[in-house]
């Protein structure tokens, strides 16, 4: 039975230089075979609403192992761009789509 998970990553301070370099191949990877299907993602973005600060997921997978092997394969996580990152089981109980 497949189960929704928030994948919630704050950057590095002065992460976004980086970011930008490695977000095609981020953006590749999120576009290829994956071990959970991807609900809703983006950058979260700073009080300027421009400068992206983190990044969050709304996945629905398996279990935590398949959300942790995603996590783990992400280009941006390769290069260090997150300083923090929070996976959380979410239990869904209103969808206004």
């Amino acid at each position: 039975m497949s189960q929704h998970w928030i994948i919630h990553c704050l950057d590095h301070a002065g992460a976004n230089p980086t970011r930008l370099r490695h977000y095609e191949a981020h953006k590749a990877y999120l576009s290829g075979a994956l071990p959970v299907r991807i609900l809703v993602s983006g950058p979260l973005l700073g009080e300027d609403g421009e400068t992206a600060i983190g990044s969050l997921f709304l996945v629905e997978a398996p279990d935590r192992a398949a959300v942790e092997a995603f996590h783990a394969a992400d280009p941006f996580r390769a290069a260090g761009i997150w300083r923090e990152v929070a996976i959380h089981r979410f239990l869904k109980r209103q969808d206004n789509r």
